[in-house]
């Protein structure tokens, strides 16, 4: 039998602003990165079809730090309070990460950096998705979400053009002579590194957060809140399957002499068999730790979450294929300069990434109209209607040859973006617990790591085995990922009241 629950005050636009000025910086960190790591890992020697598994430490890094990071999010208390912590210590190691990593002198180095760069920022990015369910009452969450993905649009402009602007307005050099990062991006990584600390600062000396028994308050007692433990039984025998798929696939990939990328992948879901072995024998013993009880949240998850998890997969799955391969498409095919040496592979590479602050610039401007839309379609279809429009955005790329003309479905793009770092987080936070909302929006983020994964380890492997190794039939492929998602979507069951 629940309880009467006191309802969160809502919080005045300012409020709301100061809370989510921090996402400002991550997106400047996350945007630099984005933009110009490919960039820089194909100055330091690398092939395009070796793009996406260098590309792997970053949804890697995601997958494992976002929900133990959630965890302990959920149980801190102290003078900074719940979430603001982990805002500050992410937003310290992203600044250093973001000053090395134009520096790299070699290949490794450089992928180095992206992993600490990564976990550096999902370790502040994960308690900035909960600080919105914890603070905000269910009727204010969109807007602090769509606020959220405003700056998230703002920051990806700003981090997007450094360079192009650096090289156009202040004729900072956009070429280096081989192994060398040019100028311009150099300059980019310090000038965000800089910008992103004090946005983060900003918020975390500008908020409050309620205390863990202002929290208790706010949640009725009632068996929702409560994950039914799985057995260690259940556990044992979920083992096997996992296991068995992970070692056949990579027998697989011995047998046929597959890419070897692909091993990452069996190692994945072997990986996760395993994972249930050890937790079915702290279970047997009696123990209860953070892994036990985020595996049980895993497989106790809402039949939403569930719906979401699918429309994820897909959506991010697309967007992985811009990031890594909107560089190497249209350098190669709008500018016909695939040597990063050249002079016009420096161009196209400035201008992608004005075409990604273009997207971002869209997604900034979408965060007011989204509400509108989803106030006439429902959360769910305005969704799938944002995900179309990215859908078509990628393909007007393939289509499109004239490299002036790219910006225009790059708008479409935006819509989509701006749609994805919102509202699948407004449906979610209405349907889990409020006790856990730091480790299920951890727990969520799964559902973004996973198909970037699964695109760091195929996407190589279609465009060298299908495509000849042409990097814009990967945005073609990102299309069509774009197409199922907008499907899925309208298939969420509904949180129950």
């Amino acid at each position: 039998m629940s309880t009467a629950a006191a309802s969160r005050p809502r919080l005045s636009g300012l409020a709301i602003w100061n809370m989510c000025v921090g996402f400002f910086g991550i997106q400047i960190g996350f945007g630099l990165q984005n933009a110009n790591t490919s960039r820089i890992f194909q100055t330091l020697g690398a092939e395009v079809d070796s793009l996406a598994i260098l590309w792997i430490a970053a949804p890697l890094t995601g997958l494992l730090v976002q929900p133990i990071v959630g965890w302990f999010s959920d149980r801190t208390w102290g003078p900074l309070g719940r979430r603001r912590p982990y805002f500050l210590v992410g937003a310290v190691l992203t600044t250093l990460a973001l000053l090395v990593m134009p520096h790299s002198p070699y290949l490794w180095v450089a992928a180095s950096m992206l992993w600490i760069m990564d976990a550096s920022i999902n370790i502040t990015m994960e308690p900035f998705r909960a600080f919105v369910g914890d603070n905000l009452p269910a009727e204010q969450r969109p807007t602090g979400y769509a606020m959220q993905s405003f700056f998230i649009g703002a920051g990806a402009v700003f981090a997007s053009c450094l360079p192009w602007m650096l090289s156009n307005w202040f004729e900072v050099a956009s070429t280096a002579p081989e192994g060398a990062v040019p100028m311009s991006v150099r300059i980019s990584f310090y000038v965000g590194a800089i910008a992103l600390l004090a946005a983060v600062l900003w918020t975390v000396f500008t908020t409050r957060e309620y205390s863990p028994e202002q929290l208790d308050a706010f949640e009725p007692s009632a068996p929702a809140d409560v994950t039914t433990g799985r057995t260690a039984r259940a556990y044992g025998l979920g083992t096997l399957p996992w296991l068995v798929v992970g070692a056949a696939l990579a027998a697989l990939v011995n047998a046929l002499s597959l890419a070897k990328e692909l091993y990452v992948l069996a190692a994945l879901l072997a990986g996760f068999g395993g994972l249930q072995a050890i937790v079915a024998a702290m279970k047997s013993k009696g123990g209860s730790n953070g892994l036990t009880q985020i595996l049980d949240d895993i497989f106790a998850m809402p039949k939403t979450m569930q719906g979401l998890a699918v429309v994820q997969f897909f959506s991010w799955f697309a967007l992985f294929s811009m990031w890594i391969y909107m560089t190497p498409a249209v350098t190669a095919v709008h500018y016909g300069s695939p040597d990063p040496t050249t002079a016009g592979y420096g161009q196209g590479a400035d201008w992608v990434g004005v075409l990604m602050g273009i997207y971002n610039g869209a997604a900034a401007l979408a965060a007011f109209v989204i509400p509108v839309l989803a106030a006439r379609a429902g959360l769910r279809g305005a969704h799938a209607i944002n995900l179309l429009l990215g859908a078509a955005g990628f393909i007007g790329v393939f289509l499109i040859r004239d490299p002036a003309l790219l910006w225009l479905p790059m708008i479409g793009v935006g819509f989509a973006w701006a749609s994805i770092v919102s509202l699948p987080y407004a449906i979610l936070s209405n349907a889990v617990p409020g006790r856990k909302m730091g480790v299920y929006m951890g727990i969520f983020n799964i559902f973004i790591v996973v198909p970037q994964l699964v695109a760091a380890t195929l996407l190589g492997v279609l465009l060298k085995t299908f495509f000849a190794d042409q990097a814009i039939f990967a945005l073609v492929l990102g299309g069509v990922s774009f197409a199922l998602a907008a499907v899925a979507s309208l298939l969420v069951p509904k949180a129950p009241e």
